[in-house]
């Protein structure tokens, strides 16, 4: 790692450290019934080797600062919530494939480098809006996430057990060595379009321009393949980056190391943390523990958040102002964007915050069917990120990043799509333990229609 790189690391907070968190009010943790089975899962996880490191964690942070300058954009997608059961080679594989995929046809439509981030080795759990729900006239705890409780209705699976604490680092292990093994193992042969699935583009009424798309960045491939090592060195690898949000504190203290040679504390169980809109309490002990910790950072910013306090949030988070420490994510749903969009924009610059902005087109626009189902509508997820890029544009700011829940499996747990998935069809294949995600080509689709837009910003 470059030494200039490593003098522009803030240093560490002098009242901070690992476990301070644990002095402030905390929202959104399990109860735990055997406490010293906690500190003995905690331990053991403590015990263990970092899952990422140090070098790629600064990588990162100095892609974002690119990003943050307009020179690059990010791409952040996976499960809604990660399941152990799907520490598979070929879940792995189709959430990678259509992670790459994706990518690719961003980078054609910025003219710019994608960051790639998975919501991947390691969101097993989930900030829920009740502790309890009653299933067949039983009261049980909420399902919270594998790495909390079981996901089946029955009160003693429900029971949280520290147990899975340390099965969830396993199984993030696994997965994250997974993929280090594919991405230097040459799966960037999906760069070619010849290899996806582009079913959807025959059904879209986009069909011409999306045909378009898919020539264009064949012949680009072609084109870099044919200068010799260009393929191995260029198309042949990527940066691929993990995140999660950061909720159950006990875990990410055990998973936090202290680098001596630049005096700072890290994260180690993944790249990037964020902090969710129900965890960002100023005073509360998630952003006590974020602050202390060198990796990026995103902060969720809902309809419900009041400007002037993410203001503040932001200069606890970044008391340095460095460019690639933060990143906004907006998630304020299709109904609302338009007015919550101008006053975050006009906040923060007012401020003289460095931040990055992202769109969370999901989060607020789950809705229920008649029949109880949770879904989101393609259109509805739609609207609010063309919104948004129209709203930074209007407003003088920059768009640089989406974040999607996602899947790159055919499930049917979003409506809408050149697909036309309508409500009869989401008990097809609906498999999410938490909330519905885009499948493969709604996921591939949504990619051709951002790149579209991004094109005809550049002209």
């Amino acid at each position: 790692m470059p030494k200039d790189s490593e003098s522009q690391v803030p240093k560490l907070p002098a009242d901070w450290s690992p476990s301070s968190w644990r002095r402030r009010p905390i929202q959104q943790q399990p109860t735990y019934q055997d406490q010293d089975a906690l500190a003995h899962s905690l331990s053991t996880i403590a015990s263990y080797p970092p899952l990422v490191f140090v070098g790629e964690v600064e990588n990162l942070r100095r892609q974002l600062a690119e990003a943050a300058h307009g020179r690059r954009f990010i791409l952040q997608g996976g499960d809604c919530a990660e399941r152990f059961q799907d520490c598979n080679p070929e879940a792995i594989t189709s959430k990678l494939k259509i992670l790459l995929q994706m990518s690719v046809v961003l980078s054609y439509g910025a003219r710019q480098p994608v960051i790639r981030i998975g919501r991947i080795a390691g969101q097993y759990a989930k900030p829920r809006s009740a502790d309890t729900e009653t299933v067949d006239g039983v009261s049980m705890p909420v399902f919270r996430g594998d790495n909390i409780n079981s996901f089946e209705p029955d009160p003693e699976g429900r029971r949280p057990d520290p147990k899975r604490l340390t099965q969830s680092y396993y199984a993030a292990s696994m997965t994250l060595n997974y993929v280090r093994a594919m991405i230097t193992g040459g799966f960037a042969d999906l760069h070619h379009p010849e290899n996806w699935n582009l079913s959807f583009v025959s059904k879209s009424s986009h069909r011409q321009r999306y045909e378009q798309v898919v020539a264009n960045i064949r012949d680009a491939v072609a084109f870099m393949e044919s200068f010799g090592g260009v393929r191995e060195e260029t198309l042949g690898s990527v940066d691929f980056f993990t995140s999660h949000e950061g909720l159950l504190l006990g875990f990410e203290e055990a998973m936090t190391r202290y680098v001596p040679h630049l005096g700072r504390h890290y994260n180690l169980g993944a790249h990037m943390l964020w902090i969710g809109d129900r965890t960002r309490s100023l005073d509360g002990a998630h952003i006590e523990y974020c602050r202390g910790i060198a990796n990026p950072i995103g902060i969720k910013w809902g309809p419900s958040a009041d400007p002037a306090d993410m203001v503040k949030i932001i200069k606890a988070l970044d008391p340095g102002n460095e460019p690639g420490r933060i990143t906004i994510i907006t998630r304020f749903g299709a109904s609302q964007v338009d007015k919550c969009l101008p006053a975050a924009i006009a906040a923060v610059r007012e401020a003289g915050l460095n931040v990055l902005w992202s769109s969370d087109p999901m989060h607020g626009n789950v809705i229920k069917t008649k029949n109880g189902i949770k879904t989101r509508d393609f259109d509805a997820i739609l609207t609010e990120l063309k919104a948004c890029f129209q709203g930074h544009k209007k407003y003088g700011s920059r768009l640089g990043g989406v974040h999607f829940e996602l899947t790159g499996e055919d499930v049917t747990e979003c409506t809408g799509g050149a697909e036309g998935i309508g409500e009869g069809d989401l008990s097809r294949n609906y498999e999410t333990f938490c909330d519905p995600r885009l499948n493969y080509s709604q996921s591939l689709e949504m990619a051709f229609v951002i790149a579209n837009i991004m094109q005809v910003d550049h002209g």
